[in-house]
Formats: structure tokens, sequence, C-alpha cells
């Protein structure tokens, strides 16, 4: 093989690491890539990463000793999430998209995978510090975002559903009180889905009462598992009081009554108005 240039190395280098967010490779894999000396390989990581400040594409990180390497991590400033979801709230808000119940269409949102991506990279950028195991969700709406979420926090999803699978082996059901409904459903997950003393962030669409969010914290109970935060791409502001704490969304839901009927204003959540 003709000898590789640095600027050949630095774009190879960073597709891998940004292709498989928070997995290590260490540098003595990439200099048996590229045929290079690790003190080289050393400098291109000091490039790399400054080039991922100045253009806020996230950050590489370094571990040190036999186990340690390079790794890269989608993290996104708290300002540029704001501005983010501040625009999806101004394609939100209206009445066009408003249903019965007190619930908003916004499918076509949770469908794109660009915009499922950023929503994902802006809750594993609060959870990254919280060391999750994985990523809980329930069927169906949730998935994407929580596959992103997954993604970015390089742990595995898991998703929770309305009845069990044969092909998915022995489960375990718990019944829970709907909060949107008020009705008893319930949920099951395969017993081999998640170990005990696992670390889980659950991720959903939307909240409301926060009945199936309980549920699946109850669920994780179930497994001995333990949750370490939950996240939501949307929320109602109404009831103010869920059935979870400490939850972060994304965008918080208000219906108000105008001369011309009920309109949607959709708005940023709060945390993502504070200073870092």
């Amino acid at each position: 093989m003709d000898k590789i240039r640095r600027n050949e190395r630095l774009s190879a280098m960073m597709k891998i690491l940004s292709d498989a967010p928070n997995q290590i490779y260490t540098l003595s894999w990439f200099c048996e890539m590229f045929g290079t000396a690790k003190s080289s390989m050393s400098e291109d990581v000091d490039i790399l990463r400054g080039v991922a400040e100045n253009f806020g594409l996230g950050c590489l990180e370094t571990l040190s000793g036999a186990a340690g390497g390079v790794y890269y991590r989608p993290v996104v400033k708290r300002e540029d999430a704001q501005e983010y979801i501040s625009g999806l709230c101004g394609q939100l808000s209206g009445s066009s998209r408003l249903l019965p119940g007190g619930f908003l269409y916004y499918s076509d949102i949770l469908s794109s995978p660009e915009i499922t991506q950023k929503m994902g990279e802006i809750i594993a950028t609060e959870y990254f510090d919280d060391r999750p195991d994985s990523v809980l969700t329930m069927e169906t709406k949730g998935i994407p975002v929580a596959l992103m979420t997954a993604r970015a926090l390089g742990v595995p999803l898991v998703i929770a559903r309305h009845t069990s699978k044969v092909y998915e082996g022995p489960a375990v059901n718990i019944n829970y009180v709907s909060g949107s409904s008020g009705s008893i459903q319930t949920m099951s997950l395969a017993r081999r889905a998640v170990r005990e003393g696992q670390r889980t962030l659950i991720v959903d669409d939307f909240l409301k009462g926060g009945g199936t969010a309980f549920g699946m914290m109850e669920l994780m109970r179930e497994f001995n598992a333990q949750v370490i935060g939950s996240a939501f791409v949307m929320e109602t502001a109404d009831p103010p009081r869920k059935r979870i704490q400490g939850e972060k969304s994304l965008m918080t839901l208000r219906i108000q009554q105008t001369e011309e009927g009920e309109t949607a204003l959709v708005t940023p959540a709060d945390w993502l108005t504070e200073k870092e």
C-alpha cells in the first residue's frame, strides 16, 4: 500500500470514530491500519479534537493505560440544542396539528432520521456522565428517538411491548395504569433483554400523566435494574404533576383557547434555556 497522507488519515479516523460513538479505539489499532507511529497518531487525535471543538461537531476523548484509546462523543452545546428545538417548536405550534384529547400530530417529525438523530444526540449529551448501560422505550412511536439516543450513547436499545412475543423467549409482564386514558394496560419485556444491576435510561416520545413511564420504572425494578433518568420528546404542561419526577423533555405542549378555537403552543423545555 502506498504511504497514506495525513489528510487521508484524518478523514478516515473521523469517519470511523463518528460512526461508532463512545466506542474506544486504541492508537495501536489505528497505527496498524495506517502504518504510522504512535507519536503521529497522537498528533492526529489532537488535530481532530481541535476541529471537533472549533466547529461544534462533538468531542474526542482519550483514555490512558493498557485499555485506553480514543472515542468520539456527539456532544451538542446547550445553546445549539435550544436553537434547534426552537425551530421544531415553530413547526409544531398552531391549530392544524391538534388532535382530540390534547394530543399533537408529529409523527412526520419522529419519522425523519435527521431530526431524530439530532434529538437523540441532545438527550445523550445530558446523560453521558451517568453511564447508562441501555436505553429503554415503549413501543412504538418512541422507538426512533430512543434508537438514536442509544446510538449516541453507544449502548443497546431495549423495547418494552404490550404483549410478549414467542420469539423473544420467557418474559416479565406487569400491569400499569395509563396516565392519558386511565385504563389498565400490560407491559412485557423479555427476561434476556436486561441484566440485573444494569443502569437504564428511559426515552419515549410523549409524556402526559406519566403512567407509561412509571410502568417502565416498575418494570426495571422487576429486573433489579437502576433507572438513571428519563427523557421525552414532548410533555404536556397539564397536568403539572406527573407520576414521575426529574424527567427531561425537549418540548412542552400547552393548549390555548383563542377566538378561533383551540391552538397548540409548543415551546422548548425550561432546562434547555438554562445556562450550562
